[in-house]
């Protein structure tokens, strides 16, 4: 296992696991170097960034102009975190490895006042748009249950309650993982009353908060599923926990492509998905653009160990930006059905994985299974800065360590039926993301 060979074996760490972890060689490859192409935005030719050109109304409300330079110019250090956020994402990752501005957003995302609030249409279930001072924005999913409950046994995956712990703690996970595909979140409690109700023009939200017999505000918005009094979300008194999810840059600015995950399940009650009939069907996939080419198929892949790390079953689509066409990252977004169950794995999360997987991240799950890297132990340091914390309740620390177990297993039963350079797609050769030699798994 090459992973730990700079490394005496069963060293302990000294100090933070997290630090010693982003330290490990695994964790400093760096990315190619980047061109205009390969950025989202060009920051220094792009009009879209001069507040004074700008038509967004976000540069220019309320005078509130004395937060940038008299001048107009804005030199990218003064630029808002949420802003420094999107300009830095690139091709090859959401956010880099070490960028202080990440820390930053989160910390904005729990301090900055709440200026307005509105519902954000579409999905089962009543999810916020709520507005800073600074003009970012953030997606906020408030608390429905407590750590403690667990999905019960007979729901279908499709009408489970999402959880704001849930997306939170992925957004961890994935920067663990090394992924850093998730946008940042951050866990906020929030005043009903002041943060909510006196700041929205929503006029269909602000008709829905009542006060309940236990003197407690309350309200529930509109959406296709659980937006009635029965489902209200009530404060105590007028206290709510909820998850704020750093909003990525507006679509009219940088477009995003959905794509069908093609291991997305059925979502009926009676009906199997094909995946889960067809024995061949990953063939078929392999041979189907952007799967035949390039490292989407490897992503996908990397999405399926996430999700089971999670328990997550309701990953129907997943997106891109389209400026990077078919070469890109894809985004793990909407993260809430995670953590419901910590005392089941569901093994079939895990099907596409039987199929392929990448030499880095393989190595890097082989190290979070160590001793002296445990997952569960990283994910406990990394939630403990949340200000909502704990996150998770130790069996759902630990039911991720059992996961990633699973994982490595049937990994290695690959490898023992198909050989290693079959399963295992080396992606350590040369510069991450330039595998463009690389035109898919190899096939039988």
């Amino acid at each position: 296992d090459v992973a730990c060979a700079n490394r005496p074996l069963n060293m302990p760490v000294k100090g933070s696991r997290l630090s010693a972890l982003y330290e490990h060689p695994l964790y400093k490859r760096s990315v190619p170097p980047l061109t205009d192409e390969d950025t989202l935005f060009n920051v220094n030719t792009d009009i879209r960034f001069d507040p004074k050109a700008a038509e967004d109304q976000a540069w220019n409300t309320e005078g509130n102009m004395d937060e940038f330079s008299p001048t107009g110019e804005l030199a990218a250090d003064s630029y808002p975190n949420w802003l420094r956020f999107h300009i830095g994402i690139n091709r090859y990752e959401l956010y880099s490895r070490h960028n202080p501005v990440i820390d930053a957003l989160l910390k904005d995302l729990v301090t900055q006042r709440i200026t307005s609030v509105a519902m954000k249409s579409g999905g089962t279930q009543l999810k916020l748009i709520m507005t800073f001072q600074n003009y970012g924005q953030a997606l906020f999913k408030p608390m429905k249950q407590t750590r403690e409950q667990e999905t019960p046994p007979d729901f279908f995956y499709f009408s489970d309650f999402e959880r704001h712990n849930a997306e939170i703690a992925a957004f961890h996970l994935d920067k663990i993982l090394d992924f850093r595909r998730v946008p940042p979140v951050a866990g906020r409690l929030v005043n009903m009353t002041k943060e909510i109700r006196d700041v929205t023009r929503d006029k269909k939200l602000w008709r829905t908060f009542f006060i309940s017999p236990a003197n407690n505000v309350c309200f529930y918005g509109e959406c296709s599923y659980y937006c009635s009094t029965e489902h209200a979300l009530c404060g105590k008194p007028d206290q709510i926990e909820g998850s704020l999810a750093a909003f990525l840059p507006d679509l009219a600015l940088a477009k995003r492509k959905t794509w069908r995950n093609p291991w997305r399940r059925s979502y009926h009650k009676r009906k199997k998905a094909e995946w889960e009939v067809d024995p061949d069907y990953c063939e078929e996939v392999k041979q189907t653009p952007p799967y035949d080419s390039g490292t989407r198929l490897l992503d996908i892949m990397d999405m399926t160990v996430f999700d089971f790390l999670m328990g997550n079953m309701d990953r129907h689509h997943y997106e891109t930006f389209e400026k990077f066409g078919n070469e890109t990252f894809i985004i793990h977004l909407d993260n809430g059905r995670g953590f419901g169950k910590h005392s089941h794995d569901e093994m079939s999360i895990l099907v596409p994985l039987t199929q392929c997987c990448r030499k880095s991240t393989h190595l890097r799950l082989q190290l979070l299974a160590k001793e002296e890297y445990k997952l569960s132990m990283l994910m406990a340091e990394s939630l403990v800065r949340d200000r909502l914390s704990p996150i998770l309740i130790q069996p759902h620390l630990d039911a991720m360590d059992r996961r990633l177990r699973q994982v490595l297993n049937v990994l290695s039963e690959c490898i023992e039926k198909e050989g290693y350079s079959y399963v295992v797609e080396d992606d350590l050769q040369g510069h991450q993301g330039t595998d463009h030699a690389h035109t898919g798994p190899r096939r039988r």
